[in-house]
């Protein structure tokens, strides 16, 4: 099969630092990510190409430097899924994720995206620029990044459907629900670590830690990290208070 080349004026040459230069690729009509965003892009990350394609047979060509990361509008969602196994052919490196102008408005796609072969992840463009760049850089890393709000208004959108609700007084944490590194996280934050020294320990970027800790707090829903902490040691302490009384927490009344 013969292969296209993205002309090179559809490019916006980042600077070199050493680094090797990765490809950002946005698979969205022209304007979908303004000027402005796209230049603080470039500044934060001076190694990253941004190349635009308005169709997804265009994102199937070959470029410059290997894409490390696609970005795709989410009318062109469905698209993108049926030609998925090819883009991961081409770019097998990337990870990929769906641009999420506003959360109504996508919160009957999340089980689509859940599923979706190459899109596992949520890029909110109505927020802060500082968290924007926080989401992207998780991204290059090939982490995954749903919002809280999208979550949160999905699961309350399901349970009015299904009629389920949590148990009364259900305080209980579920650590199942946490990656690895993100238990590894909120148990130094348990410790009293703030995020300059968890990055410094677990050799990661401050950026990085906050993606974590806020991904955390969205899942174990709690209103902040100092309340994700207290119910993390909560949860310690009454494993241990389990392991003590025979595996059971201990009840008061003995054996």
């Amino acid at each position: 099969m013969e292969t296209t080349t993205a002309p090179a004026n559809t490019g916006r040459q980042a600077g070199k630092q050493g680094r090797a230069q990765r490809t950002i690729l946005l698979v969205a009509t022209p304007g979908t990510i303004s000027e402005s965003l796209l230049r603080a892009l470039e500044s934060e990350y001076p190694w990253i190409v941004v190349e635009s394609v308005a169709t997804v047979e265009a994102a199937c060509a070959e470029f410059s430097h290997p894409v490390a990361l696609i970005l795709v509008d989410a009318a062109l969602l469905e698209q993108v899924e049926a030609s998925a196994a090819e883009l991961m052919r081409r770019h097998p490196a990337a990870s990929g994720a769906v641009m999420m102008p506003d959360y109504p408005d996508m919160l009957f796609e999340l089980p689509r995206i859940l599923d979706h072969r190459l899109v596992r992840a949520v890029l909110p463009m109505n927020v802060k620029l500082d968290v924007w760049l926080c989401v992207i850089e998780l991204l290059l890393l090939g982490g995954e990044y749903f919002p809280a709000a999208l979550v949160h208004s999905y699961a309350k959108k399901f349970g009015a459907v299904s009629g389920a609700a949590a148990p009364a007084g259900t305080t209980a944490i579920r650590l199942s629900d946490l990656t690895a590194r993100e238990v590894q996280i909120l148990e130094l934050v348990s410790r009293g670590l703030q995020n300059k020294m968890i990055a410094a320990e677990l050799s990661l970027s401050e950026h990085t830690v906050k993606i974590h800790l806020h991904n955390i707090i969205s899942k174990l829903g709690t209103h902040n990290r100092t309340e994700a902490a207290a119910r993390f040691r909560d949860h310690q302490a009454s494993r241990a208070t389990a392991v003590s009384f025979g595996g059971r927490p201990y009840d008061g009344h003995g054996q």
